[in-house]
């Protein structure tokens, strides 16, 4: 009996060490404490990294000792796991800045969410390369849908919606394995409607979402151009003389213009103006949707963030605080940085979270662009060798999950960087390997030492 041909991929590895050591050094910087530089001071945030880094080495030694089969045949357990500790820490988590995402164990206090990170994942890669699973299958999208939708489920309910919307990452994923590159689009069309719906008001965006329909109609319809024309023109032109005349102008507007769209019916095939009505329609309901959300939904201080990202909130004192302070401290860097223990801002305090979401600050102001951009460099070769593992794999379901480890770090990395320069929202998710924390250090150790692992047995062929 042959032995099995293993081979670990130590670029990976050597990326992984990297980050985890500018994360460290960066903690320590951010947190120091001149009556204890020692870096391994336990009474700091530097000092119990470092416990981390150790227990999460371990752990990555452990993930190498496994059979591979292993993650194949308990996929499903690890994933029922992870959504019981979820809705358990509904009832017995502790709240942490406003989100009871947190589960207490003796001296330490452990994020689920991060666990439901990588068991997700593995669920996902074993229910996608199952026999007879193709995502041209709208019920095979709804059950990966639905793989995806229960935890971000409860962890929303925790209160945790930065870590929900990690999940939603995990879109390219599916389109990696089949899914239509029209649900990117879709998608990409909502974020954009969702913002121009809290800076357009609501009629000027269906008119101009009726007025393109229109157009899209004039070109595809029946008849001669110039019946098109006067069909087109009329409705317009009541709405118009209507709106002299009336409060509710812009709303008979619409109205009017969508009649004018009923009128074209005669002129059309039927199949695609009822899917262009029903477009409107759904259109005008999810705008009037993103508006109530927005008004009677989300939290003050979420709708304050959102604000200040938008420029429709002009505060630099308060909700825009972080924000300012974050990009002063970045900007001061200048090319090289401060130097090492040098930052004015990160030491003054006046950057808020510094450890944790705002550490891509600590970097920015000590070692300037030039090691923001190293930083990026990192990161940037950590997701590129993650896709090239994955596409190398023998098996669907390694390959599958590679995806999903690059697509949840690609989402942290964009989406706390961009925060801390004011491009999202501040939502509160850590920089992967950086940030201060043991859970989140522990949840991205595993996601990415069981892909070493699956990678080390490629030859293996895994169902």
């Amino acid at each position: 009996m042959s032995a099995r041909r293993v081979e670990i991929d130590w670029l990976l590895i050597i990326l992984y060490l990297c980050l985890v050591a500018v994360g460290w050094l960066a903690i320590y910087t951010a947190d120091f404490d001149e009556l204890h530089p020692e870096m391994y001071y336990q009474g700091r945030n530097y000092g119990r990294q470092f416990l981390w880094i150790g227990v999460c080495l371990a752990l990555g030694i452990i993930i190498q000792m496994l059979d591979t089969r292993f993650f194949t045949a308990f996929a499903y357990l690890i994933y029922g796991f992870a959504v019981v500790l979820l809705i358990g820490t509904l009832f017995f988590g502790t709240e942490i800045n406003g989100s009871k995402s947190w589960i207490k164990l003796g001296f330490f206090n452990i994020q689920t969410s991060e666990i439901a990170k990588f068991a997700t994942c593995l669920a996902l890669a074993k229910y996608l390369s199952s026999l007879n699973v193709t995502l041209t299958d709208i019920k095979e999208q709804i059950l990966a849908g639905i793989f995806i939708f229960i935890p971000v489920f409860f962890i929303l309910a925790q209160g945790d919606d930065g870590s929900a919307l990690v999940f939603s990452s995990l879109i390219f994923v599916l389109y990696r394995e089949g899914l239509s590159g029209g649900f990117l689009i879709l998608g990409v069309a909502l974020i954009v409607l969702f913002i121009l719906s809290l800076l357009i008001p609501f009629y000027y965006i269906m008119g101009a979402f009726i007025i393109a329909i229109l157009t899209v109609l004039f070109y595809k319809g029946k008849g001669t151009p110039w019946i098109r024309i006067l069909i087109y023109a009329i409705p317009i032109f009541i709405a118009t003389i209507v709106s002299l005349y009336m409060d509710s102008s812009a709303f008979l507007m619409v109205l009017s213009i969508g009649a004018g769209v009923a009128l074209l019916a005669a002129f059309m095939t039927k199949r695609l103006v009822y899917s262009l009505l029903t477009l409107t329609f759904v259109c005008g309901l999810y705008v009037q949707g993103v508006s109530y959300i927005y008004n009677e939904v989300l939290k003050p201080h979420q709708k304050n963030r959102i604000g200040v990202i938008l420029g429709t909130i002009e505060d630099k004192q308060a909700v825009g605080y972080n924000l300012n302070q974050s990009k002063i401290a970045i900007g001061s860097g200048g090319l090289w940085g401060k130097g090492f223990l040098q930052g004015t801002q990160n030491k003054g305090n006046f950057v808020p979270e510094l450890s944790t979401d705002f550490i891509f600050c600590t970097i920015g102001e000590e070692f300037g662009f030039a090691g923001s951009v190293t930083l990026i460099v990192l990161f940037i070769l950590l997701m590129l060798r993650a896709i090239s593992v994955a596409e190398r794999q023998q098996s669907r379901f390694s390959r599958i999950y590679g995806y999903g480890v690059a697509s949840i770090i690609f989402f942290h990395f964009a989406i706390n960087i961009g925060m801390t320069v004011g491009l999202v929202p501040i939502i509160g998710i850590p920089l992967p390997f950086i940030s201060y924390g043991g859970s989140s250090l522990i949840g991205f150790t595993i996601l990415l030492f069981i892909l070493i692992k699956l990678d080390s047995e490629r030859f293996l062929h895994l169902r």
